[in-house]
């Protein structure tokens, strides 16, 4: 008899199951705390009780850890000297949405060959984790497949849901239950509405299949996630950035009943895929803050060790150290002035609004 199912299936591989995971790699106590302490910080952020700025800084894509781990040390240790005016949290991200195809990141083809050894990304995305938060450095991703989070939120202080998925409904339930401070972008069109949707949608709790931590199908039933924010990423109509847009769409948070936090995504279309415009869009939005708009909250800079970005090819050995496979990126260099003249600007603002009160 013909089969009516799994005709396009070549064939299933079991996986390590959530909690044998963590139990092979368990997050330190110097790890905890740093998610926890972070997660709270990000949210005293949210509730306009900590007025510094937020920094999700860091490359578009990690593929190689060695290179990740250096970027990390230097980022640790700016974002310690400069912590009283800026919270700054590492890129970590280890999944890539694709328009078409293409390399879907670290978790799903570590070894970047097309073998998609799941498995041992999920083992290399977790150890990466936990290396960084050991720094005391806070990790941001995007989560993209509803699965990878079982695996690796524990370790994830913010997290992200991008521009093509904040419209789906999977996306919005997981959200929902998530750990950690989530950022919806607006969709690729440039428009807020379907992101400001996702925070309304993601704020109550939902019921949906999922997996728990032994791996086995289930229904997860959550509680609804409050702390969301909206990302300015820009769209094909060009960069929203600009302060008429940050206003713009503050407002349209403020008619559905939320509270316009806003953080702006400095590269994609805000830069119009050229990294160096990063630049120009990160001392506008700076601006605008220092300016007295606290719907801005924070801003988001790719940015690695060196700067552009390189393909992929066939071969992973002849790839440069420390330059993106994917988005072009600032280089270190690059990022550490940015964030430096962040702080001398957080320093004005912070000190005028400990001299009002």
């Amino acid at each position: 008899m013909a089969s009516t199912q799994d005709i396009h299936v070549r064939g299933t591989v079991p996986l390590v199951s959530p909690v044998d995971l963590k139990k092979q790699l368990p997050a330190s106590d110097e790890s905890i705390d740093c998610v926890l302490n972070s997660r709270q910080m990000v949210g005293k952020i949210l509730s306009g009780e900590d007025q510094r700025l937020m920094l999700i800084v860091g490359p578009c894509s990690i593929h190689d850890e060695k290179a990740a781990l250096e970027y990390a040390d230097r980022l640790a240790k700016l974002a310690q000297e400069l912590s009283d005016t800026l919270l700054i949290i590492m890129r970590v991200y280890f999944e890539k949405p694709r328009t078409t195809v293409g390399w879907k990141g670290l978790i799903n083809d570590p070894h970047m060959n097309g073998t998609f050894d799941i498995e041992q990304g999920l083992r290399r995305a977790r150890t990466l984790l936990i290396q960084t938060t050991e720094m005391q450095l806070p990790t941001a991703t995007e989560m993209l497949d509803p699965i990878t989070p079982q695996y690796t939120a524990d370790l994830v202080s913010w997290a992200s849901i991008g521009a093509r998925t904040t419209e789906s409904q999977t996306h919005r339930q997981m959200a929902s239950g998530l750990s950690m401070p989530v950022g919806y972008k607006n969709a690729t069109d440039g428009n807020p509405a379907i992101a400001i949707q996702a925070m309304q949608s993601s704020q109550s709790p939902h019921s949906f299949l999922g997996i728990d931590e032994q791996g086995q199908t289930c229904i997860i039933n959550t509680t609804g996630n409050s702390l969301a924010h909206l990302i300015l990423r820009g769209g094909r109509s060009g960069p929203n950035f600009s302060a008429e847009h940050v206003e713009k769409a503050g407002q349209a948070m403020i008619d559905a009943g939320l509270k316009p936090n806003i953080v702006v995504d400095c590269s994609h279309a805000n830069s119009n895929k050229d990294h160096e415009q990063q630049i120009p869009a990160f001392r506008d939005v700076l601006k605008q803050r220092v300016a007295g708009n606290t719907h801005i909250i924070g801003m988001m800079l790719e940015s690695h060790l060196c700067a552009g970005n390189q393909s992929l090819g066939d071969d992973p050995s002849a790839l440069e150290y420390g330059i993106s496979i994917t988005d072009a990126c600032l280089d270190w260099e690059q990022t550490e002035v940015l964030l430096r003249e962040a702080d001398a600007a957080m320093s004005q603002v912070l000190g005028q609004s400990a001299s009002a009160t």
